[in-house]
């Protein structure tokens, strides 16, 4: 009789998950909030965001130059920026207030401005400057005209050292000019982009993210629709805590299992980035990975009492996340405090170990601690759901016996109310 009851129990379990499986893909595709952020920007946002820095290298960008010198030294150093593959000289303004005009326009991206004391100071033997202004809104922009104003000056440098210098030979002068001397050799990103740089770890945070938005806009609306806005329906097939969490799991699992595969493999191919992991190395990593967010996901959702607190809390903290990954921002120069908090969420070490296998070239051996915690994390929030929705499950009980004895109390004061008219 045991046996045979935990057989049935085990049956019942299955067959109640394989329905709340089957339940939250209909309210997925019913609701179009919770299937924007489950399919619509999982597919473009990634397009959208890996189009605009496709092009990692930026050439002639165009830049307006302020020389207030007009003598032979302050047109060579134009001269020489213009000859940089990075920078085209395409205006020449009057003053600073012309050149700022066309900024404004977006006519430039930058302005060079060389001093009227210029040449006069070179000649003193002392020190000048050439004033860069860069456009800060497209990163890619700003770097070129900034380096190619750098590589000048450096060069103009070099030359005047060398006729100052009074050696005879071209080796005593390129010792003078550069006495140690470096050739550097670029890696995991040869091309010195910004897609390349720090989209892999975007494609990663945005699989947390939308998974998040999107089971936390799924609980908002079961709250909505619940007249007590109970996460848990009272139905016999949500009677147990681990076949909701099993069952809700599972759906967010196979929608995810695609766009995982989509956002780490396709998209890094599509637009040329590095793709150096394995196929095996990389499914071991997203399956901890996919759980840990999942389970996150749903702890998450327990605390979403409407729809739109999902998408204030998720946004607001995007940003934040992808600094203290570590990809952006230097990991060593994160404070302490702010790398605790980095470790309660999935992202940081899922795009730590993405980067290392698909940028760097790295094995699941190298990545060995990221991925331990990421099933670490797993099984922590597991439990938490667990926990949570036990709690919901109690509270909906609750909530239901409330009901049920204010429906006797109505029913035994309207029957009073019935025998003492017919009295």
């Amino acid at each position: 009789m045991k046996k045979d009851g935990l057989l049935q129990t085990i049956i019942e379990g299955i067959y109640d998950a394989c329905y709340i499986w089957r339940e939250e893909m209909r309210q997925t595709i019913k609701d179009e909030g919770v299937l924007i952020f489950f399919i619509l920007v999982p597919l473009v946002y990634p397009l959208l965001y890996s189009w605009i820095y496709n092009n990692e290298v930026i050439h002639e960008v165009p830049v307006v130059v302020v020389d207030d010198s007009h003598t032979a030294m302050s047109r060579q150093l134009i001269q020489k920026c213009d000859a940089a593959p990075d920078v085209k000289i395409a205006y020449y303004a009057s003053d600073m207030d012309e050149a700022k005009m066309l900024i404004s326009r977006q006519v430039v991206k930058a302005i060079y401005y060389i001093p009227s004391d210029f040449q006069t100071r070179l000649n003193r033997m002392e020190q000048t400057v050439m004033s860069v202004y860069c456009d800060m809104s497209l990163m890619l922009t700003y770097k070129a005209a900034y380096m190619a104003a750098v590589a000048a000056t450096q060069e103009m440098n070099s030359e005047i050292q060398v006729k100052l210098s009074g050696h005879y030979t071209q080796r005593e002068e390129q010792i003078q000019t550069r006495p140690l001397d470096y050739d550097a050799q670029p890696i995991f990103n040869p091309a010195g982009g910004y897609g390349s740089f720090v989209l892999p770890a975007v494609l990663v945070l945005i699989l947390q993210q939308t998974l998040v938005l999107g089971i936390g806009l799924s609980a908002g609306t079961s709250r909505e629709s619940n007249r007590y806005q109970d996460l848990v329906p009272i139905q016999k097939h949500y009677h147990g805590t681990f076949r909701i969490v099993l069952g809700k799991s599972m759906c967010y699992f196979m929608i995810y299992a695609v766009m995982a595969a989509y956002l780490t493999v396709v998209v890094p191919r599509l637009f040329h980035f590095p793709c150096l992991a394995h196929w095996q190395d990389l499914l071991a990593l997203m399956f901890p990975y996919l759980l840990a967010c999942i389970f996150f996901g749903i702890t998450v959702s327990c605390l979403i009492r409407y729809r739109e607190n999902v998408m204030l809390l998720v946004v607001f903290v995007s940003l934040p996340l992808l600094f203290m990954t570590g990809v952006s921002w230097p990991q060593s120069n994160i404070p302490g405090f702010w790398q605790g908090v980095s470790w309660l969420f999935p992202s940081t070490f899922g795009v730590r170990g993405y980067v290392r296998l698909n940028s760097m070239g790295a094995t699941l051996s190298d990545i060995m601690l990221e991925y331990r915690i990421l099933w670490i994390q797993a099984f922590v929030y597991f439990v938490i759901a667990f926990l949570v929705y036990r709690y919901q499950i109690a509270q909906a009980r609750l909530h239901a016996l409330e009901r049920l004895e204010f429906l006797k109390h109505k029913k035994a004061s309207k029957m009073a109310e019935v025998a003492e008219d017919k009295g």
